[in-house]
């Protein structure tokens, strides 16, 4: 029957009634819901493909439309309606007077009998008395490709007994009118008495001791389509559905999943993970206990998990052929995988690709709190502090909503929030599914956000930088404009991106830059890892107790502690050389100077004082001298980049190497750990930001495959001009002709080499003739920040056709 009509007869034949999931498929959508319909499809259609989805039966449309007509229900339920919609009663009365309708109903004797014939047929194929089983709603206008009715009806875990299964069944009809559900349909125009429910009755996974969790078969904030997001907590999966903890989040990258020897995982964090939900005995069938130490320091998946998970996203994405959100669990008992839901991602698969908004924020406040950002706009407000759900009546309309965690019920409020911030959740957590699906700014697990906001106090909520949300104090400025990058004209000049910050580099998927041209190593270091090297390789010399303390909880779960700096490089590198892949990522090794890396964790006792650091011991002098077991991390990580990830694409580029002799030193500690020029594809430039550079560019070019001018420190060096001195600012320009002298001179040289060279530096979006010059010089690229990306792609197109034309005249 099709969803919406109501039938005249109550049907008596048990084979309209229930459905083994074996039985049915996405056709089905209109008898057994989008959830149930959707795991008979992957039961049939792909276990050839090795995935396993526990077994089980739904109720249909029919059935639920028989309760409703033994009950004589309909009439009651459409008043009560009609009610609401008049205002005549509120959501809440008219959701509870609903419910009640349901929860006080009696079974019709041929639905009973449907329903307890097939749970025994299920106990018995699993060789168990009253099996243990999930009861899940299942709508049949259910996850349609513009709609998600995630978190909209009831889920009840740790099912058992034929009582327990009929009133868990009762509960999840009655749920097909929670405030929230009600709400929702009459916001997307579903009429409520064409909507029926189906109940899906799953086979229990024993995650309870072990974990389970949600993916994405794309990246949930920027929509890019080459990564799977995998969230993970311990216990039973609503903790982790609904956002009541924190979990570990792991990206795998797609183009890699199925190459031979390579494991593409390019992030792995270790979430909070604060509590588990388990079976418990007695009429409450689970319940939440805390988490110990060791399970908070542990991740919830092995490597070999979180890629058998993402083939299996992929499988069924291609299946489907749409992006979909998928839940699954691990059997605490077996070790065995299962996917226990799937369904359409609505929000980025509705987008259209080649535009977004960018957002820019300036005169913000003090950092209050940071979670994990959900959608990429910054907004600011007011907020409206909510401690408890019998407080949601007070929420005052267009403030930004802050508290602990939300519940499905809270839907009616979250639409009315200019923005959200909780303290627990993950990017795929109800609350982040839902803040996307309305289009608000949200932030989630921001751990400390209610206790250091208050109501009334007025905030920026920004989830423009990347993937951590800022809550700054205040209301800054904030502009937004929107990028239409198909309008952009092609250049033979390729022009690249400067990238630092791994957690943001998705945000520019979209962009058509030609690869990366400056991936700055510092930036991972100093954000992801925080801990001087050399006090992790000598960890043993620490002598500060407190260094010790900061040293042990960061790298919690490493005996090795040097292999910890090894793993968050590597790993931070491979997300901005997915962004770039299959074009090139060229990647500095680490330009700190002395005062910075001192500021690391435990780097004071490994660095000297120096008077001028801008121009001692930095870049290549440190690679071969004292610092080099350091160094020597730097090159495991690339090699594991390279080798065990599989990023080729990688290019490894020399800082501030002042002469021809250091460049050999250099190269030959690289290749004490597999890393040497021209083997397995590897090349290595040089950063041209040196007079010495441009002089002996010829002798230079003999040991690097390219160059990149570095335009502020090849300015400083040529002027004697100390980039830093407020007093000499004004004279600090690299149109000086002493400088675009040296940058001519240093194109001229490496093409006469037969190398390539670059320049990194924002000089060609700051002044349009400054892109014209190194177009007519003949550069092969240049890299800019992204927010300068359009402004130089056009100047560069410009004076390319402006070359093209005095050619033509000349001609």
């Amino acid at each position: 029957m099709p969803s919406g009509e109501t039938p005249t007869k109550p049907s008596t034949d048990s084979t309209l009634l229930v459905r083994n999931f074996a039985d049915v498929n996405r056709s089905d959508v209109g008898v057994v819901g989008g959830k149930n319909a959707s795991l008979g499809e992957m039961i049939g259609a792909l276990k050839t493909e090795g995935m396993t989805v526990p077994p089980g039966f739904a109720t249909t449309a029919q059935c639920y439309w028989n309760f409703v007509t033994f009950n004589r229900v309909q009439e009651k339920l459409e008043n009560l309606i009609l009610d609401w919609q008049s205002e005549k009663t509120s959501l809440a009365e008219t959701g509870k007077s609903a419910r009640d309708l349901f929860l006080r109903g009696d079974w019709p004797t041929e639905v009973k009998h449907a329903i307890l014939a097939a749970y025994r047929r299920l106990s018995v194929t699993a060789g168990v008395d009253d099996l243990a089983v999930a009861v899940r709603s299942s709508a049949t206008a259910e996850d349609l490709p513009d709609s998600s009715f995630a978190g909209q009806q009831e889920t009840f875990l740790n099912v058992s007994g034929e009582l327990g299964l009929l009133s868990a069944c009762r509960r999840c009809y009655a749920s097909l009118f929670t405030d929230r559900a009600i709400s929702y349909r009459q916001t997307r125009g579903f009429d409520h008495m064409k909507v029926a429910l189906s109940v899906g009755v799953q086979q229990m996974v024993r995650s309870d001791l072990s974990g389970s969790g949600v993916m994405f078969s794309i990246d949930t904030e920027s929509g890019w389509d080459k990564i799977v997001l995998i969230n993970a907590a311990w216990g039973l999966g609503e903790n982790i559905v609904q956002g009541a903890v924190n979990p570990d989040e792991y990206q795998v990258f797609k183009p890699f999943l199925y190459r031979a020897g390579v494991a593409p995982i390019i992030e792995k964090t270790l979430g909070a993970k604060e509590k588990k939900l388990i079976y418990s005995k007695g009429d409450s069938c689970t319940r939440n206990v805390p988490t110990s130490k060791a399970e908070r320091s542990l991740l919830v998946l092995e490597d070999f998990e979180i890629l058998q998970l993402a083939r299996w996203a992929c499988t069924i994405e291609r299946h489907y052929g749409c992006p979909m959100d998928i839940e699954w669990a691990k059997d605490g008992i077996t070790n065995q995988l299962f996917v226990v839901q799937a369904r359409p991602e609505t929000v980025h698969s509705a987008r259209k690709v080649g535009t977004f908004e960018e957002y820019s924020i300036t005169a913000k406040g003090k950092t209050l709190a940071t979670g994990s950002s959900v959608g990429d706009a910054a907004v600011a407000g007011r907020v409206c502090m909510i401690e408890s759900p019998k407080d949601i009546g007070s929420f005052i309309e267009g403030s930004i909503l802050v508290t602990e965690t939300t519940d499905p019920d809270w839907v009616p409020i979250m639409a009315k929030a200019r923005a959200i911030v909780t303290d627990h959740g993950g990017r795929t957590s109800h609350a982040a599914i839902v803040s996307r699906e309305l289009g608000i700014t949200a932030i989630v697990g921001a751990a400390n956000a209610t206790y250091v906001l208050h109501s009334c106090q007025d905030i920026t909520v920004s989830c423009a930088e990347g993937e951590t949300g800022y809550v700054y104090d205040g209301i800054a400025n904030i502009v937004s404009k929107s990028i239409d990058v198909s309008k952009l004209s092609c250049t033979s000049t390729k022009v690249m991106l400067n990238l630092a910050d791994p957690s943001a580099a998705s945000r520019w998927w979209q962009l058509p830059c030609d690869g990366i041209g400056l991936a700055r190593m510092e930036f991972v270091v100093s954000n992801h890892i925080r801990i001087h090297p050399m006090a992790l390789v000598h960890h043993d010399l620490i002598t500060d107790e407190s260094v010790m303390r900061k040293i042990n909880k960061i790298t919690v779960g490493y005996k090795d502690k040097s292999q910890y700096f090894v793993d968050r490089l590597a790993l931070g590198l491979a997300r901005l050389c997915a962004l770039a892949y299959p074009k090139p990522a060229i990647i500095r090794l680490s330009d700190f100077k002395t005062n910075e890396y001192a500021n690391l964790i435990g780097g004071a006792q490994f660095e000297p004082k120096e008077e001028n650091p801008m121009i001692g011991w930095r870049g290549a002098s440190r690679y071969y001298s004292e610092y080099k077991d350091g160094f020597a991390l730097e090159c495991k990580a690339i090699q594991r980049l390279r080798e065990e990830i599989g990023f080729k694409n990688a290019v490894i580029m020399v800082p501030f190497c002042r002469t021809v002799d250091e460049a050999v030193k250099v190269q030959d500690e690289m290749a004490k750990y597999g890393l040497k020029r021209g083997e397995d594809g590897l090349q290595i430039y040089v950063m041209c930001e040196i007079p010495s550079n441009v002089i002996l560019a010829h002798e230079f070019a003999k040991y690097f495959d390219g160059f990149s001018i570095g335009s502020n420190d090849l300015t400083q060096l040529t002027l004697g001009i100390d980039r830093d001195s407020g007093e000499l600012a004004s004279m600090f320009s690299e149109q000086d002709r002493a400088v675009k002298w040296m940058i001519a001179k240093a194109i001229l040289r490496a093409h006469k080499a037969e190398r390539k060279i670059g320049l990194c530096g924002e000089a060609p979006s700051n002044d349009p003739t400054f892109a014209a010059f190194l177009v007519e010089c003949g550069i092969d690229s240049v890299s800019v920040s992204p927010s300068s990306f359009l402004a130089v792609k056009r100047n560069v197109a410009k004076a390319e056709e402006q070359s093209e034309q005095a050619f033509a005249i000349v001609a």
